[in-house]
């Protein structure tokens, strides 16, 4: 049975204030930690690989250097994950610089210091010599910007330490950062929930404001990008397209613009916030603006409305553990074929957490003969997604508007869950 919230609580956000990013407030250390224990070792059984090894340094660093503990590189080191007689093991091999720091926040089981005059590289090439592995995955040959961090010349210094024997088993890391990325733990989720709430709650603030004639979409995003300075936020993504507010034609991912907000316009805003420097959301809220003497949508914009509800509701019933992403596109796309909704562009939904499109299945290609590896691999539970009800159609100037509804979900063990109530109702606006 699906689980859905049934009214919005805003809760109390320890991240709203300056001090989110310090060390007694965030939770992400311990949560980090947790992750490594836990889930790194299934995600690394789940890629079939004994090992995986990062390279870290300074001011170019692997995306995922927050995530395993060597966002404070300087010279080069190397972080192991690592299975030796079915146990798994962490070890870093750190300059010696910083090998006292990394050790006292105790992320890894070991630090082994490097001597100014020596190579982490070297070193660990050496370590993993000694080890009978079968595969060793590296953020290396990979489409998956998460798991493509090593450089040339790291890549090279690496293939010359390990030697022709072990240089032959090594994988890309893809695999085992998208089962490990992919599945959140509850702290993690219960963080994103607060954030989505919050999310929500000032874009309908926002959409308060308008006064019809007068209000541009632009004018609209300020206020949103005001109500995270003040609460000491920051962008999902690209902070030039966040929020992203439409009254007109469909503008995809883009900068909010001067247009001018009328009277039977249909409102979109695309827009998540980052907290704690970790975890983001994505959700759209819609509005119409009514015209002079309308109370409620008129027939076109309702039905537009309840087509794309119904779509949501299709893929969320759609969303189980087991069920692949392929499936959930394709639930989707029955119900606007059947409410003569335009095509669209877009894919149903994508994992968000980390990053607005983070690692894990996609909810696309639910019509397409020939799908990509990432829509046909099983939703788990404790992965987080962000998903769309489409409907689509041509406004009188003959441009494409779509209704595109974004909600955001875990899946559990019983199927979906939302972060958040989703949306029922358009916001009304009313013209003065």
């Amino acid at each position: 049975m699906k689980t859905l919230l049934c009214s919005l609580v805003l809760f109390a956000l320890p991240f709203l204030s300056s001090a989110q990013t310090s060390l007694e407030n965030n939770p992400w250390p311990e949560i980090r930690k947790e992750r490594i224990e836990q889930l790194l070792p299934d995600a690394m059984r789940a890629a079939d690989v004994d090992a995986w090894l990062i390279i870290c340094r300074e001011n170019a660093n692997d995306p995922l250097a927050k995530h395993i503990g060597c966002e404070n590189a300087g010279k080069t080191a190397v972080f192991l994950f690592y299975f030796d007689d079915n146990n798994f093991h962490s070890k870093a091999f750190s300059p010696i610089g910083e090998a006292t720091a990394l050790a006292d926040n105790k992320v890894l089981q070991e630090v082994v210091a490097v001597a100014r005059d020596a190579s982490a590289i070297q070193m660990a090439g050496t370590f993993l010599q000694s080890l009978e592995l079968q595969g060793i995955a590296i953020n290396s040959f990979s489409d998956n910007p998460q798991a493509d961090g090593l450089s040339h010349s790291q890549y090279v210094k690496l293939t010359e330490s390990l030697g022709a024997t072990l240089n032959a088993k090594l994988v890309s890391s893809e695999r085992l950062v998208y089962e490990w990325l992919a599945v959140k733990l509850p702290a993690e989720v219960e963080i994103m929930r607060k954030a989505a709430a919050l999310t929500a709650q000032w874009q309908v603030e926002a959409y308060a404001q308008i006064v019809p004639g007068k209000t541009t979409d632009a004018e609209v995003a300020a206020f949103l990008k005001q109500k995270m300075k003040d609460a000491g936020v920051t962008d999902a993504w690209a902070p030039d397209q966040n929020p992203n507010v439409v009254s007109g034609t469909d503008r995809g991912h883009s900068h909010a613009t001067n247009r001018v907000i009328q009277a039977g316009d249909v409102i979109q805003t695309d827009f998540g916030i980052r907290v704690y420097d970790k975890w983001v959301t994505d959700i759209q809220r819609f509005a119409y603006v009514l015209k002079p003497g309308e109370t409620s949508p008129p027939k076109d914009i309702a039905y537009y409305w309840e087509s794309a509800k119904q779509g949501r509701d299709a893929a969320f019933d759609a969303m189980e553990p087991g069920a692949t992403g392929q499936s959930v596109d394709a639930a989707q796309r029955e119900v606007m074929q059947a409410t003569r909704s335009r095509p669209v562009m877009w894919s149903t939904g994508h994992p968000v957490g980390y990053v607005a499109h983070d690692s894990g299945p996609a909810f696309s290609d639910g019509l397409s003969e020939t799908p990509r590896a990432e829509a046909m691999r099983p939703l788990k539970p404790g992965m987080t997604f962000a998903f769309d009800g489409f409907h689509s159609w041509l406004l009188d100037s003959g441009q494409p508007k779509t209704i595109s509804v974004e909600e955001m979900v875990v899946i559990t063990e019983n199927g979906a869950e939302y972060l958040i109530p989703p949306q029922l109702d358009l916001v009304l606006i009313r013209s003065k």
